[in-house]
């Protein structure tokens, strides 16, 4: 499949699950995405959100952005807290005490509270093979407390404690592979996704619905104020960050990879990085470092596939 591809129309609600009128920064990205996944899954489903921007965003007390039931948790425990609701449902049904019918459970996180923080609780989760959803919105760092690094800000982004300097280029570790760790769990469904590709994002959101046992869906969510780019771009950024390789849309169905799309060739990562403040002060060298790390992965992501 090439850029050019044409996706096949399907029915989507006009009903807004996540309600506009919320605090979200303009051009968010995050919150575009939010509102795809929030379409997809429907009204049947309970939210365990942990404290981040969305959450801050949706639930100024007296409002609320939430048309459907949501929990608010700590950082670090919404995943404990899913599988604790997932766990009273079955026990509620199994004493008659609420209709049987599908209720979907769905833990929301950023990649702080993702891939940092709350990891512990999600590997538990995972492990134990509670029949949840956990989708990660990743803006690629602490973006609410004032856009500090996390373990999946990309290397060579400058953020305010990864900064760059003298002898600094800013982040100097690579960026985390989350979809890969919750893989190694052997749960049934991991997928990337990305609101600028919003019919793929659909589409997983519900494959993810159908399966019995934990799914993990990880969400590409381009963040104007932190990446210091202008908010008319986020979904020409995100379309960019896939057709570069930087961020690419696959599944792992039940331990199979399969690409969701393909780019031949890859466009040049300097197309993504020169439209981002965070990365401004890099050198031709730095670039071609990531650059080349970029075309590595990709090309093992394709054999995975291929195999």
């Amino acid at each position: 499949m090439d850029r050019f591809s044409i996706f096949v129309p399907r029915l989507i609600t006009a009903k807004e699950y996540f309600a506009p009128g919320h605090r979200a920064c303009i051009g968010c990205g995050e919150a575009l995405a939010v509102r795809h996944v929030c379409k997809a899954l429907g009204k049947d489903v309970i939210i365990a959100n942990a404290t981040g921007c969305m959450e801050i965003v949706s639930s100024a007390l007296p409002t609320t952005t939430w048309r459907v039931p949501w929990i608010h948790s700590l950082f670090e425990n919404t995943a404990a807290v899913a599988s604790g609701i997932e766990s009273g449902l079955k026990v509620l049904r199994r004493k008659g005490k609420i209709e049987n019918k599908k209720i979907t459970v769905v833990a929301m996180g950023g990649d702080g509270g993702t891939c940092d923080i709350g990891l512990q609780a999600l590997s538990g989760a995972l492990e134990r093979g509670h029949n949840f959803i956990y989708v990660c919105f990743d803006n690629e760092a602490y973006m609410n407390t004032g856009i500090q690094r996390s373990s999946a800000t990309p290397f060579g982004a400058s953020t305010t404690t990864s900064p760059t300097g003298k002898k600094s280029i800013g982040q100097i570790t690579w960026k985390k592979n989350m979809p890969a760790i919750a893989a190694a769990h052997n749960i049934p469904y991991v997928a990337t996704a990305c609101p600028s590709y919003p019919f793929d994002l659909f589409d997983k959101i519900i494959r993810a619905k159908e399966v019995e046992g934990p799914a993990y869906i990880h969400v590409f969510s381009v963040c104007p104020t932190g990446w210091r780019s202008a908010p008319e771009l986020s979904v020409h950024l995100g379309r960019l960050a896939v057709e570069t390789g930087i961020f690419p849309l696959y599944e792992i169905d039940r331990g199979r990879y399969k690409l969701s799309m393909e780019f031949s060739p890859l466009r040049p990562i300097s197309e993504y990085t020169k439209l981002q403040g965070r990365f401004r002060h890099l050198t031709a060298d730095i670039l071609q470092q990531i650059q080349n790390r970029v075309a590595k992965n990709y090309e093992e992501l394709k054999k995975k596939a291929s195999s």
